[in-house]
């Protein structure tokens, strides 16, 4: 299969506060918040959620061709990317802007706070996924990630109008989206992904019943953090997925991209939804255990040994071939 995912391209600038954000919160003054955090560390590292995706898909050897935005600043980060394993010749330079920013920081119970400064990530509208096409020779899934809003409903339009199959995954867009928006980009799609709150959030913003969404979709993928995730499709029993044990809980910060690109490695190899899904559990583990989106290496030997004691050795023998 060969898989384009569009979505944010960013450096992420990662901090750690000692203390408990809720220690700092005052009940009935929560209208008039003024907060600032002594952190206690900074890392900067590359991010963005379509960077990400690819990056692991990359490391998996799916072959993911990046579509997105990014500035000038960009050329670092390009060769990253492209050593790694990632088709980065249809993302866009803007002539004016720099390369997105997220700056999170988070506390002792793995809460987040956390902003984004758009930058060139939108002009990600101004690209047309036919000619990502014609250059790959053919597409047979698009993952639509979070991006520019417009660009995440051009994309999405213009998969129907082309017969392109496609993933709705909204994550950090999905604040700001209205009803109306989601179940644009929702209906018709080959893949939701979200998590549980963001499963909650969809259906109470659409209008949509658990059933409702699950018929307008073909499969529907939640992640449970960490109970795993749930796959459901219309007239079948759900799927359900583990986590592996971690060994260390370093940062959770970009582990839904993880698991992404994990799973949609799966489908690239032709793999069940339950092995795909278990494969991106595998991916996601390790990035909890790592600080930084993108800073963790799968290596054949040690990936293989966690993953059949996880989902035992049958699952990691169908594996093994895929990974170089």
């Amino acid at each position: 299969m060969r898989i384009a995912v569009s979505g944010s391209i960013a450096h992420d600038h990662l901090m750690t506060f000692p203390g408990r954000f809720a220690d700092q919160l005052v009940g009935d003054q929560l209208h008039t918040v003024s907060l600032s955090f002594l952190v206690d560390s900074l890392e900067v590292r590359r991010g963005g959620v379509g960077a990400n995706i690819c990056y692991g898909m990359g490391q998996l050897g799916a072959a993911p061709i990046l579509v997105g935005s990014a500035g000038a600043d960009f050329d670092e980060y390009r060769a990253w990317l492209d050593r790694h394993g990632v088709d980065t010749a249809s993302v866009r330079i803007s002539e004016i802007l720099h390369t997105a920013r997220f700056v999170c920081t988070t506390d002792a119970d793995h809460n987040q706070i956390g902003s984004f400064y758009t930058g060139a990530m939108s002009e990600a509208r101004l690209i047309e996924l036919q000619a990502v096409a014609d250059r790959v020779g053919g597409l047979d899934l698009v993952h639509i990630g979070a991006d520019d809003p417009e660009a995440m409903l051009r994309h999405t339009e213009e998969c129907r109008t082309r017969g392109i199959p496609f993933a709705a995954d909204f994550s950090q867009q999905l604040a700001r989206m209205d009803g109306e928006e989601i179940r644009t980009l929702t209906e018709g799609a080959a893949y939701l992904f979200h998590n549980a709150y963001e499963r909650a959030l969809v259906e109470s913003k659409t209008g949509w019943g658990a059933e409702e969404v699950l018929g307008k979709v073909g499969t529907r993928v939640t992640t449970l953090g960490a109970r795993g995730v749930r796959i459901e499709r219309t007239g079948e029993e759900p799927i359900e997925v583990g986590c592996p044990e971690e060994e260390t809980k370093a940062d959770p910060t970009g582990v839904g991209d993880a698991f992404r690109a994990g799973f949609l490695s799966g489908l690239a190899w032709g793999a069940s939804l339950e092995r795909s899904a278990q494969v991106g559990c595998m991916v996601a583990t390790l990035v909890i255990e790592t600080v930084g989106t993108q800073e963790y290496t799968l290596r054949r030997g040690p990936f293989l040994e966690r993953f059949a004691k996880a989902y035992g050795t049958d699952a990691a023998d169908e594996v093994r071939p895929h990974l170089s």
